[in-house]
């Protein structure tokens, strides 16, 4: 952590004495403000480093990136230390939207943020917070829209297997219903058939049953008749019963 390392010194620049703002480096290795070294070079008419006087041979002179990082960084861990500003030892009560950083309102005034814009802390933590939650909702929010999505088609999927189940239960209650009915009337004709059947052939049998008995009667008498013959007298069976018996 860049706190735990370096002092404000370390980040103050040798012009403005104020932490760097877009520090370059020049060819002799020292770093300023970018504008704090445009206005020296304009007011000393030679372009020199303000701190060893050292010619310079380039215009366009290269964005000191780390230390940049390093200022930055630095700032956000003081803002988060000390609610006073390190300069005017003033309550931090703004964000400069230009530099992104806590200040007070002695700089809200200074050359330094001139021409910046200004939010009350609360208001810039809130549109920040807006725009964090934005940035980290948005693809979150996508996915939740493709979800939706894919639930909607695999709900009406399962609607349409349900329903397309539901015309098969019943398409096949039917074609049962009318094997049932075939099955039923099948067994109905069938059974007829067989009572008529057997009334025919009971019929028959009560018939034939009704002249064997007719039969068996006759012979019966004959036999009683026969029996009574022999039971006769021994005259009265010669006179009679052999001619009875021939007849």
């Amino acid at each position: 952590m860049a706190s735990k390392s370096f002092s404000q010194e370390d980040f103050s620049c040798p012009v403005c004495f104020e932490i760097f703002k877009n520090p370059v480096i020049l060819t002799c290795s020292h770093s300023m403000c970018k504008v704090c070294l445009q206005k020296f070079w304009e007011t000393k008419g030679s372009r020199e480093c303000p701190v060893c006087r050292r010619k310079s041979s380039k215009s366009d002179l290269p964005l000191n990136r780390h230390l940049k990082n390093l200022c930055e960084t630095f700032q956000q861990e003081r803002s988060q230390r000390d609610p006073f500003c390190s300069l005017h030892r003033s309550e931090l009560k703004l964000f400069c939207e230009d530099d992104k950083q806590l200040v007070c309102v002695v700089c809200r005034d200074s050359k330094l943020h001139k021409n910046h814009t200004f939010s009350p802390i609360s208001e810039a933590a809130f549109e920040h917070k807006q725009e964090e939650l934005k940035i980290k909702l948005e693809p979150l929010q996508k996915k939740l829209d493709n979800f939706k999505q894919v639930k909607t088609t695999s709900d009406k999927t399962a609607q349409h297997i349900r329903v397309q189940a539901q015309h098969t239960e019943r398409k096949i209650k039917k074609e049962f219903e009318k094997l049932h009915q075939f099955l039923r009337d099948e067994e109905a004709a069938r059974l007829a058939a067989l009572r008529e059947e057997e009334e025919q052939k009971s019929q028959m049998m009560k018939e034939k049953i009704e002249k064997m008995s007719r039969e068996i009667s006759s012979l019966s008498d004959t036999t009683r008749a026969i029996e009574e013959e022999m039971g006769a007298d021994d005259i009265t069976f010669l006179q009679v019963g052999p001619m009875l018996y021939l007849c």
